[in-house]
């Protein structure tokens, strides 16, 4: 069978629950190949072994240009067929600067792949349509839309390699300062459940009552444009076609009238409730639940029920 890749990505000293699902499509293509930027590959090796695993390769290094350097490497060192990854700010990065090193074939944000085929399947025009896209080389890069593909336990025995390959210089890249976003809250991209406000959240003192009950479901908390361009909540939090993509299991959206540029980065999401008080607005012909309602006392009414059976 085909060696297939997974960049794993980190956050902090745990691995993103969304790696899980990437693993997941490795397995089904193939020997599925960790690589991890990690300095105790230990503390990680039996999540990774749970979810498929066979060999986890440890790497270090100090910034992106060293980073797909190596990740280039261990392509090379273990005739990898396909090197996957999230299609995260971290991942596009590091996927598109491995597949310029080798030439290679890149797509994405891709919401199905067929390792078999060499097939990927890309969300376009706003998610108005798909395009089923083949591609053809040695090594496929491809990122996929986290959480799109369910993570399925496969246990295996894991070999852990530590790995290390001359870098040369950075091209003239240096990273003078790292500044981290807030801490205690879960990364849009990463949340399995999300509960985002539109323009009618009217301010942002009245995002609390969203806060509020993603704590107790437990979930993050996202706004549309129109919110942030109100002023509302800052663009870290918007979801969108200028936003953030997300495929949580739940998504709920409070005061949103539906558009595509929303919808777009939101569609791929399992279960989709709509909170609206226009029983014509077209977030009800797009979710799967919808409340004809006012956000302001449908949210606290779902936060009180959910507290009470905790």
């Amino acid at each position: 069978m085909s060696n297939i890749g997974v960049l794993i990505e980190m956050d902090g000293q745990e691995i993103k629950a969304s790696n899980y699902g990437v693993l997941t499509a490795a397995c089904s293509g193939g020997n599925a190949v960790a690589l991890v930027f990690t300095e105790n590959g230990e503390a990680i090796k039996n999540d990774l072994e749970r979810f498929g695993a066979g060999k986890i390769v440890t790497m270090s290094a100090t910034n992106p240009v060293q980073k797909a350097k190596l990740m280039a490497a261990v392509v090379k060192e273990f005739n990898l067929r396909a090197l996957l990854g999230l299609s995260s700010a971290r991942g596009r990065d590091l996927l598109a600067r491995c597949a310029c090193i080798l030439d290679a074939p890149l797509a994405l944000d891709a919401i199905q792949i067929d390792l078999a085929d060499g097939m990927v399947v890309k969300s376009h025009f706003s998610g108005k349509t798909t395009a089923i896209i083949q591609l053809s080389g040695d090594t496929l890069h491809v990122g996929l839309r986290p959480n799109v593909i369910e993570a399925v336990e496969k246990p295996v025995s894991a070999e852990l390699i530590p790995f290390t390959a001359e870098t040369g210089d950075s091209d003239g890249l240096k990273i003078l300062e790292v500044k981290k976003g807030g801490t205690g809250t879960i990364d849009l991209t990463e949340a399995e459940i999300i509960i985002t406000g539109g323009r009618p959240m009217d301010s942002a003192e009245n995002f609390k009552i969203l806060h509020a009950c993603a704590k107790v479901l437990p979930g993050a908390v996202g706004a549309s444009r129109a919110a942030v361009d109100a002023g509302f909540a800052p663009h870290s939090m918007q979801v969108g076609q200028t936003g953030k993509t997300v495929s949580p299991k739940l998504y709920i959206g409070c005061g949103l009238s539906g558009s595509v540029q929303h919808f777009a980065g939101m569609k791929t999401s399992r279960v989709i409730v709509g909170i609206n008080t226009d029983k014509d607005a077209p977030i009800f012909g797009k979710c799967d639940y919808g409340i004809v309602g006012d956000l302001f006392e449908v949210v606290p009414a779902l936060t009180e029920v959910l507290n009470k059976n905790r």
